[in-house]
């Protein structure tokens, strides 16, 4: 008794398990008719079980012609008979997709992120005057704030324009500048402020509701 038992890692490969090893059983057997008239009416019969066994995608456009792929692909493409849509191939199923090119971004100053080039470039490309000068302060502020972040401790402003002149390729020099940026501290503040206030709503939104029977009567 113990000889009979078969295992399913000794078993044929389902080539679509969701439809189980009795359908593919009985492609394979249409596969063995001899007459093309038999297969066919075989191919029916199946097509037909393969639908009551996916009733969800009954209402997925072109139902039936997914039906007919998918036999075809148990079949190996090995089954000779007419079907009432365009065969697939073997060799269309088994094409890959060309690899995707990703962005390769290897900044210098990665704790900057990639968007503050975008925007330096930017900047670079509007015209001379107050627009732009704040345009490249609020740049400059937003770059020691990423640098806060990366480093907790104080920079100077003269590095973070170094930065940026490096970064601009030497378009924007604000090294002989007497504006200075944003203080360190105030950065800071409103971050941590920011973080608080996210605390503070979820908090109110988890807060659990009271019970009328609970409260207390006098």
């Amino acid at each position: 008794m113990i000889d009979e038992l078969e295992y399913n890692t000794e078993r044929e490969h389902l080539i679509i398990p969701e439809y189980g090893r009795h359908m593919q059983k009985m492609i394979n057997y249409a596969k063995t008719r001899e007459t093309k008239e038999e297969r066919e009416k075989l191919a029916k019969s199946i097509i037909a079980v393969m639908g009551n066994l996916q009733p969800h995608l009954r209402d997925v456009p072109d139902f039936q012609h997914k039906l007919w792929d998918q036999f075809f692909i148990m079949a190996n493409f090995e089954l000779d008979v007419d079907s009432p849509y365009p065969k697939p191939s073997k060799e269309a199923l088994e094409e890959h997709p060309e690899p995707l090119e990703y962005p390769q971004n290897f900044p210098k100053y990665r704790f900057y992120g990639n968007n503050i080039k975008t925007m330096i470039d930017v900047a670079n490309t509007w015209e001379e005057g107050d627009l732009k000068e704040a345009l490249i302060y609020t740049i400059a502020n937003h770059m020691k704030k990423c640098f806060l972040n990366w480093n907790k401790d104080t920079v100077e402003d003269e590095v973070i324009y170094n930065h940026l002149y490096e970064l601009s390729e030497g378009k924007i020099n604000l090294k002989n500048s007497e504006e200075d940026l944003s203080d360190a501290s105030s950065l800071m503040r409103a971050k941590t402020k920011f973080s608080n206030t996210s605390n503070v709503s979820k908090k109110a939104y988890h807060k659990k509701p009271i019970n009328n029977r609970q409260r207390k009567r006098y």
